[in-house]
């Protein structure tokens, strides 16, 4: 954005990869608040800003939109006239005033809260209320309140934590003095000075410091996670102002800049001072939440303050998840509404029909005149009567809408996050990491999972690179010789013996490397080799400290330091780097070199350079991936190097190794001199920068000198291969998204057991066109169909371009239907797969695959990946990574997980559920999602179940009451049955029980398979429910009605005949069945579940006797006094429940067993096995034979080429050359079906009847 400009669409400091735009909810406009600037984009953003201005107070004289900001230090009145937020937060919703109304408001946009809150105020009306409005009352109160106390309390730690960052005191530059502000009075221009370890109080222009240079070290935690110290450098001009306070009041720079946004990572603008302008970057910026770290004090000015801050704007709402069974549950509630206003329909038709035969006799003993003394016919008197009676049942039927059901679902799955918390089985002892459960929403979604999305690096692998081949001249080196590594196979000789770097005293001890060839050649100082290691000892961005008169590299990536490490250990050694050059240790003998630039890498280079100078000879150094290297050499792909090179490469991506390319060039001083001209030119512009600095770039990085390559292991993590079988045995596709080469993504896979030489075909879409990726895809849908592929071939199939190719159709078989393949997707490939005109045909070939590997792929396109899947598949997704790109799939798929690993917290930060290490996925999914689904299903079949046999006794009783609405059961009854009096029991099913223990869940991953096909609760489980509430609610009343009726006692006198006697015995008769039926299903008691089964319905009877016995006459005002001694002596009584457990026990319990014998599910048969041993208390275990996981799998590899890009971070290049002198950096089964399986495992059991299950175990929670 050029100074001049007034363009209000003018795009400051476009970065290019990633542009984000959101529209603003509330208005439909474009804000750049939320957009987080990228390179090629400017043009487009500028259309869409024209047409999507934001409004915001203008700078009268410029007339300035929001898309920059413009400011000058130390003036507050030309600054005022912008109206900038000022440093005050609020994170808080409430306060004392508006928590009441608000909250209350909040509450009852939830549908069943608002529905509670209708029938509560119709039962204030006397004319169509049968039940005081008690009964809705007391449970709507219930729920509200705990909801309000929860909230409540969540709002005063809010209010507490934005009082105290509010009220933190800074230091603030004014009239050549510091003066004590609160952080609340701050103000956008003003100066403030820190000192060690205070927060950073706003987003700050750094002005000057105490270190050297103008640098200064920040940890920023509080923003990404990670708590490795950054660097930060100020302008050398205002760096010299120092601490002279009459300088800093003094300064009045005018800052341009881009407006308000939430990238963390980029800032750009220019400072206008003493008639000359600088460029501004983001290593010039502190932002609030940083905190100063090593450095004594520092001024900086204020560019963001408050909510502006980027800190601020990262903190806004996430995208809310919801469970599929939340989803299944919204269409159940509704089901149910319905259901009950077609009972209050059939209720009121009834009620009319009864009125106008026999009621209309009954008149003059009924109050109908205070209602219908305006209708002077009998039809519009019955008309009008039906009408206020279909509300009284509306009133009356209300609970088979469950108000208590939200709550007892909250509770269950806070528990259930609580076991996964406390799970020592997930505890990762090294790095001293549990596993968290960062939310309570999603828990029984972990037992739905269908498709994982993993990254490769730092997920499947270790992060931990170790330098193992290189290729130098065409000469490789690093393997073991034949002989050595024939005698290790056979045993002969031990271990291959290791070069001794005994005599360079900066050797790493943990470094390891065989080639003895290839120190004999560097202590030769052959030109080719000596070339290979001054570029690897001097192309990079590691930083160098002396600790205990050891050498310790700090270094942004495992790689950069992996590579630095060998070349210090073969004699070229970092030493240390200012601003302006770098020392280095050549066979004992200290050099030094003039740094005149480095060449940064990002996203697009791929590739890094250092140009540097010594004895007036100047030469640049590169590194970078081979499709980028390799374009830029002077050799010809069929020259000896280059083809040798590019073999070795081939060998290496065989072995799972990354690759580097390494070159080099010799620059003339004059051609050097224009170039850094142009450069600097580039580096201040405002429009554009990244592009043009990388067009600059890749000006003299071409014409280079092939050295060779490097080969980096990056090792599997433990159990990565056992939990991808064991995942694949539970019917989960895994989905790999990596950045890394083709060859190295497909031999990881072999490693790992994604791919395996069982899979018919491996499937490669290279195609670089559109119309090559639609042509690849429908060869690959066709041969899938054939299923006859190339298997006596190689396994990798790279379907031709040429569109003479052929492939057999086979009519109308279906691809979902077919598996044994692999598809393997390269990035440039998959922009045009995901185009809308090929993303389902590209969809359906995947999902028709095992396994798919997607290599060479953005963060965007991961994302991208992850949301088609989530969008057209009705299928639960996972995603699961470790790093900063890993972020926007976590974001995207139903469930995102964390990894803490090498390369931050970003991704834990960003995840539903974190663990440290990826083989605990597997107890996460197996056991504890399956688990969390299986009680939870559970919990909603009793719950329903309870609900409906309770209500539709009232529906029994119209029969008999004339269909006045009458209630069968005490009102005080019907508001404690949900909250008191039934629902522990049915919590303590959903919290503790289990079909099958842990290690059973791991053994069998079948198990996890009816989770995904939604068998546990599903809309044929809820009509079984439903159906077994309706037939459970007429025994429940017939049964009573028709024992106590026409009674009589020994005296011959009536019995028990009241109204009171009946409504107690059938509510007396539903809480022993239905607390029979729970105690008859819980699968795994606990003495928490004894202690609510038996102690809901000991406090059940003890209310009884209280409310009924106890209580004065006059309290109760009503006729019921003494019913509960007179039922409990009463022999029809306790025969009447007992007949009434028999007859609704007896066909659950057979229809159990029958199913159990006869057609037993495999959780069935290892449970039995589980209950035999318990009774024979067996302490050994044999598994069931015929249900073993997924066996040993071969590894085959082909023979592919591999590489990978860059893990660090860009830009940090710049801040070397500026002056960042860094002190700290720390290292960043053939699946069978259950059908199947079921088969074997009774012809199994059958044959060996002595077979047992292993010991049964709780984990440790």
């Amino acid at each position: 954005m050029a100074s001049s400009s007034n363009d209000p669409s003018t795009v400051v400091g476009m970065d290019v990869q990633n542009v984000t735009s959101k529209i603003n909810p509330r208005n439909g406009r474009l804000t750049t608040r939320d957009v987080c600037f990228m390179p090629n984009t400017a043009a487009v953003i500028s259309k869409m800003l024209k047409k999507f201005k934001k409004k915001r107070k203008p700078n009268p004289q410029d007339n300035v939109s929001e898309v920059e900001r413009r400011l000058r230090a130390n003036d507050r009145d030309y600054n005022e006239q912008f109206d900038y937020a000022r440093n005050f937060i609020r994170t808080s919703k409430y306060n004392l005033f508006t928590f009441l109304p608000k909250n209350l408001f909040e509450q009852f946009q939830r549908l069943a809260n608002f529905y509670f809150l209708i029938l509560m105020i119709l039962q204030l009306i006397p004319q169509i209320s049968s039940l005081t409005s008690l009964t809705t009352i007391l449970p709507l109160v219930a729920v509200l309140s705990l909801t309000a106390a929860k909230d409540a309390f969540d709002d005063l730690q809010r209010h507490r934590s934005d009082n105290q960052v509010n009220n933190r005191k800074s230091q603030v530059v004014r009239g050549g003095q510091v003066v004590e502000e609160k952080w609340q009075n701050v103000r956008v221009g003003d100066v403030i000075r820190m000192e060690n370890d205070n927060f950073v109080a706003a987003d700050l222009l750094l002005l000057s410091t105490s270190e050297p240079h103008g640098l200064c070290y920040i940890e920023t935690a509080e923003l990404d996670g990670e708590t490795n110290l950054k660097a930060k450098q100020a302008l050398p001009e205002t760096a010299a102002m120092g601490d002279d306070l009459i300088q800093i009041s003094n300064f009045d720079g005018d800052i341009q800049c881009e407006a308000p946004n939430n990238c963390l990572s980029s800032f750009q603008g220019r400072l206008i001072w003493k008639e000359k302008t600088y460029s501004l970057d983001n290593e010039k910026m502190l932002l609030r939440g940083c905190v100063l770290r090593n450095t004594k004090w520092c001024f900086g000015v204020v560019i963001f303050a408050g909510r502006d801050t980027k800190l601020m704007m990262n903190s806004g709402k996430t995208f809310f998840k919801r469970t599929s069974l939340d989803r299944f549950l919204n269409v159940l509630i509704i089901g149910i509404v319905l259901f009950l206003l077609s009972m209050c329909m059939i209720s009121a038709v009834l009620c009319g029909t009864w009125e106008w035969t026999t009621g209309k006799n009954f008149q003059a003993f009924l109050p109908w005149d205070s209602f219908v003394e305006q209708h002077s016919t009998t039809t519009a008197t019955v008309v009008f009567i039906a009408f206020l009676v279909f509300f009284s049942y509306a009133i009356l039927l209300n609970t088979v809408v469950p108000i208590s059901l939200y709550v007892s679902v909250e509770i269950i799955r806070v528990c259930h996050s609580w076991w996964i918390n406390w799970d020592e089985n997930l505890y990762y002892a090294p790095m001293d990491t549990a596993a968290k459960s960062r939310t309570t929403t999603l828990n029984e979604e972990l037992g739905q999972i269908q498709y994982i999305f993993s990254d490769k690096t730092g997920t499947l692998t270790q992060n931990i690179m170790t330098f193992n081949k290189c290729s130098i001249n065409g000469v490789l080196y690093g393997d073991m010789p034949e002989q050595v590594e024939q005698d290790k196979v056979r045993g002969k000789g031990g271990a291959p013996r290791p070069i001794s770097f005994s005599d360079n005293k900066w050797a790493d001890d943990k470094f390891v490397f065989y080639d003895h060839k290839l120190l004999k050649h560097t202590k030769q100082r052959l030109a080719a080799v000596d070339q290979y290691w001054r570029c690897l000892s001097l192309c990079h961005t590691v930083m160098s400290e002396m600790k205990t008169n050891r050498l310790e590299y700090q270094a942004q990536s495992p790689d950069e330091a992996a590579l630095t490490i060998a070349a210090r250990c073969f004699g070229y050694v970092f030493l240390s780097r200012t601003p302006r050059s770098i020392s280095v240790e050549v066979m004992g003998v200290e050099e030094e070199y003039e740094l005149l630039w480095i060449l940064d890498f990002n996203n697009v280079r791929k590739r890094m350079s250092v140009i540097v100078k010594k004895n007036n000879k100047i030469q640049l150094y590169c590194k970078g991936a081979d499709t980028v290297i390799l374009r830029r050499i002077t050799a010809s792909p069929t020259d000896h190097l280059y083809s040798t090179t590019q073999a070795h490469l081939d060998k290496f991506a065989s072995d799972g190794l990354r690759t580097l390319c390494l070159a080099y060039k010799e620059i003339s001083l004059d051609y050097y001199e224009q170039w850094q001209k142009r450069c600097h030119e580039a580096s201040l512009s405002l429009e554009n920068r990244q592009d043009k600095m990388d067009a600059i770039y890749d000006e003299i990085e071409t014409g280079m000198t092939l050295l060779g390559a490097t080969a980096i292991e990056d090792k599997l993590q433990d159990g990565v291969p056992e939990t991808i079988a064991n995942l694949i045995a539970a019917n989960i596709k895994i989905w790999v998204l990596t950045g890394d080469k083709q060859e190295t993504a497909i031999n990881i896979g072999y490693s790992c057991r994604l791919l395996t030489v069982n899979l018919k075909e491996v499937f490669v879409v290279d195609g670089s066109k559109i119309d090559d990726v639609r042509f690849q895809l429908e060869c690959i849908e066709q041969q899938i169909c054939l299923g006859n592929g190339n298997g006596n071939g190689d396994p990798i199939v790279v379907l031709a371009n040429d569109s003479n190719s052929s492939c057999n159709v086979v009519g109308h078989t279906s691809v979902d239907r077919l598996d044994g393949y692999a598809l393997v997707v390269n990035g440039h490939s998959l922009v045009h797969a995901l185009q809308p005109t090929l993303e389902l045909q590209f969809l359906k070939v995947a999902t028709a695959c095992k396994a798919v590997i997607c290599c060479r792929v953005t963060p965007l396109q991961k994302a991208l990946v992850v949301s088609l899947v989530k969008r057209n598949q009705k299928a639960v997704t996972l995603a699961v990574g470790d790093g900063a790109n890993d972020v926007s799939m976590i974001k995207t798929a139903h469930i995102g997980v964390g990894i803490s690993g090498q390369e931050g917290m970003q991704a834990v930060l960003a995840s539903d559920f974190s663990i440290a290490q990826f083989r605990y996925l597997e107890r996460l999914l197996l056991v504890h999602g399956r688990w969390s689904y299986y009680r939870m299903c559970k919990f909603l079949q009793y719950f329903f179940y309870k609900n409906f046999a309770f209500t539709l006794a009232h529906f029994w009783f119209a029969f008999f009451c004339g269909y006045s609405a009458q209630t069968i059961y005490d009102p005080l009854f019907i508001a404690c049955y949900n909250l008191f009096f039934t629902a522990l029991p049915v919590i303590g099913v959903g919290v503790f029980d289990q079909d099958v223990s842990d290690k059973n869940s791991l053994r069998y991953p079948e198990l996890y398979i009816p989770g995904q096909q939604n068998l546990y609760f599903n809309m044929r489980i809820f009509t079984y429910s439903v159906l077994r509430g309706f037939f459970s609610s007429g025994v429940l009343f017939f049964i009573p009605y028709a024992a106590l009726s026409e009674n009589v006692d020994f005296g011959g006198k009536s019995s028990a005949q009241s109204m009171q006697a009946l409504s107690f015995t059938i509510f007396t008769a539903l809480i022993v069945t239905v607390t029979a039926q729970i105690a008859l299903d819980t699968a795994y008691w606990t003495l928490i579940n004894h202690i609510f089964v038996w102690g809901s319905l000991a406090f059940y009877f003890f209310v009884a006797l209280v409310y009924y016995e106890l209580l004065p006459f006059d309290v109760l005002h009503h006729n019921g006094y003494g019913t509960a001694m007179e039922m409990f002596v009463y022999p029809n009584f306790w025969l009447s429940i007992l007949l009434i457990v028999v007859l609704l026990m007896l066909p659950h319990i057979s229809v159990r067993f029958f199913w159990v014998d006869v057609f037993p599910s495999l959780s069935d048969r290892i449970r039995v096995k589980q209950n035999l041993r318990r009774l024979q208390g067996r302490l050994s275990e044999v598994p069931l034979q015929s249900l073993t996981t997924a066996s040993s799998l071969r590894r085959r590899r082909a023979s592919t080429r591999s590489s990978y890009a860059f893990s660090h971070h860009p830009g940090f290049g710049e801040m070397i050359t500026k002056g960042l002198n860094m002190r700290q950096w720390k290292n960043e089964l053939k699946l069978s079906t259950v059908i199947e399986t079921l088969r074997r495992s009774s012809s199994s059991i059958n044959r060996d009847p002595s077979t047992t299950c292993s010991n049964d175990q709780q984990p440790n929670l």
